[in-house]
């Protein structure tokens, strides 16, 4: 199994610290807004490292933050009236909700800057001591860039390059101008924790090297994010640790890439920010991840009107042919390893789920023309392809439920949801040749004051 590491720009064989351990780390979300469709990716994309890692054996701990105190959260909890804190804990509880709803599961242990006030600081306080750190007068902590020869190995640019066209906060408290802050200063009505160096809160960097340190020790073997996090964020998170510990801090670093909608980068400023809420109004959450994974995860994602649109068409098909085998055949129960074996090879490749997502067509082709034959052998295909592809989160809910909550969300006329639902079960019900059961569904239709008529391909609801 191959893996490309951002630090040495190549793909490398996967070997872990500890023999069949993996230690894991994602930088999550900055609590400040809703979740978009960029923060889903990304977790949904180190859910299914994780999972792949799990796959081939591997005892995986997977750990995820939250970064819940920094400017703009502090600036959103003041234009709401309300503490900092509680704003975070709202934005929190309403984000797990949101992925939960993408069917997203949790890291084996959630981090909050918040709840590591004390290893922040002890990390400082070390960093102090070992000259890597000092305080301004003013009651910032700033990092000593100048101190670690190392800087800029991440994202393979000099510190002068970092700064060309760049403004540089408190310029005239800072040795270097690249020095950046371990601990801020708290300003008039901040939140604030008290310090060695005065009231103040942490800085974004440092959060998450104390968090590793505190979760995993000194090193670990994979550490993800955004693309956009390499610098600064993970330049100065490879400065902070190693400058502490002299030992490598990551084995691995992996970085999936960016948003975009329509050709332009995704961002609040154009306006464009896809909501996770908002598209799961819409799209089934399996629509979802059909679309982002037919992308190479190290890739930028275009997102054009059609690309979920077409992912739930497919996606549609599919569940028809899985429909049609399990009415004919029932559901199966051994498998066909082959279809196992060509989506590790794919994954094993840099966790490709591009590959992996191509073969669906063929697989699906030839489940289709199976069951034109009447090939029993169909039903082991179709129970294989549900049981491996659930890894990628597809194929998870009967294929019933599944049509019936596509029936759910078609946008289309002034006709209630629930009765598309009851119109969709009652199709499904009607090929399974289960008629007692399509005949109450009718009922019921008919009840709700609408008439549903049947043809060759499909069915038409209409209000009486």
């Amino acid at each position: 199994m191959r893996i490309y590491n951002t630090l040495t720009r190549t793909k490398e064989e996967f070997v872990p610290l500890e023999d069949g351990r993996v230690k894991m780390y994602a930088c999550g979300i900055t609590v400040s807004g809703e979740a978009h469709i960029g923060h889903g990716f990304q977790a949904l994309i180190y859910d299914i490292m994780r999972k792949y890692l799990q796959k081939k054996g591997y005892k995986v701990t997977y750990a995820r933050n939250y970064t819940d105190v920094d400017d703009k959260i502090i600036a959103r909890a003041a234009e709401e009236g309300v503490p900092a804190d509680e704003y975070a804990a709202k934005m929190i509880e309403h984000i797990d909700k949101v992925m939960r709803e993408m069917d997203i599961d949790d890291p084996d242990v959630w981090l909050k800057a918040t709840e590591n006030i004390g290893n922040i600081q002890d990390f400082i306080s070390r960093l102090i001591q070992s000259g890597h750190a000092y305080a301004s007068p003013s009651g910032n902590v700033y990092f000593d860039v100048s101190s670690f020869p190392g800087y800029g190995c991440l994202s393979n640019r000099s510190v002068e390059d970092m700064l060309d066209g760049v403004r540089v906060e408190n310029a005239e408290e800072k040795k270097n101008p690249a020095d950046f802050a371990l601990w801020k200063a708290a300003k008039p009505g901040e939140i604030f924790w008290p310090s060695p160096w005065g009231d103040g809160r942490p800085g974004w960097h440092i959060e998450c090297s104390a968090m590793n340190r505190a979760a995993f020790g000194e090193q670990i073997d994979i550490h993800g994010g955004g693309r956009d996090l390499i610098f600064p964020h993970h330049e100065n998170e490879i400065a902070q640790t190693e400058s502490l510990t002299g030992k490598r801090f990551v084995k691995y670093w992996t970085h999936n890439g960016l948003i975009k909608v329509n050709g332009q980068k995704m961002s609040k400023s154009l306006g464009n920010s896809l909501l996770l809420e908002d598209l799961l109004k819409k799209y089934t959450n399996e629509a979802i991840k059909f679309a982002l994974l037919q992308t190479n995860y190290r890739n930028d994602i275009n997102i054009t009107d059609t690309l979920f649109p077409e992912a739930e068409r497919h996606l549609t098909a599919f569940y028809k042919i899985l429909k049609e085998t399990e009415d004919r055949f029932g559901p199966g129960s051994k498998g066909n390893a082959e279809i196992d074996e060509r989506f590790n090879r794919a994954m094993d490749d840099d966790f490709n789920t591009a590959l992996a997502l191509s073969e669906l067509f063929s697989l699906f082709k030839g489940i289709s023309a199976k069951l034109a034959a009447g090939d029993a052998s169909c039903a082991e295909d179709a129970y294989q392809v549900r049981a491996t592809y659930s890894l990628l989160g597809l194929f998870k809910k009967q294929p019933a439920e599944y049509l019936a909550e596509v029936a759910l969300k078609s946008p289309s006329d002034d006709i209630p949801a629930e009765v598309k639902e009851l119109a969709e079960l009652r199709w499904q019900a009607k090929k399974a040749k289960n008629w007692a059961e399509a005949d109450a569904l009718r009922a019921r239709i008919d009840g709700a004051g609408y008439i549903v008529k049947d043809g060759k391909e499909g069915y038409e609801i209409a209000k009486k």
